[in-house]
């Protein structure tokens, strides 16, 4: 996703998206600044949209692509929700 300058390394395989998306959402679970998480989000979804338009036509990539979409909607779904409530907390 973001080499060690900070330059965002664009996906073009369907591996590196799933590898990204695993890679994103352990982002967003360090401590990372928020504008970075935001940031790998956003690029994450400009690639996956660009993979999307490349790969209508081939049906088995698409498919493959549109699952990789999926997972990454309830991820999203799963940030807004927040974090879950710890029932022991106190």
């Amino acid at each position: 996703m973001f080499d060690k300058t900070g330059q965002w390394l664009h996906l073009e395989t369907f591996d590196e998206f799933d590898n990204g998306l695993s890679e994103l959402i352990d982002l967003w679970s360090s401590k990372a600044d928020k504008s970075a998480k935001e940031s790998a989000l956003a690029h994450f979804k400009e690639d996956l949209e660009a993979a999307v338009l490349q790969w209508a036509d081939n049906r088995a990539k698409s498919r493959k692509y549109a699952a990789i979409g999926e997972e990454l909607a309830e991820f999203e779904e799963a940030l807004q929700e927040g974090p879950e409530k710890d029932p022991n907390a106190t």
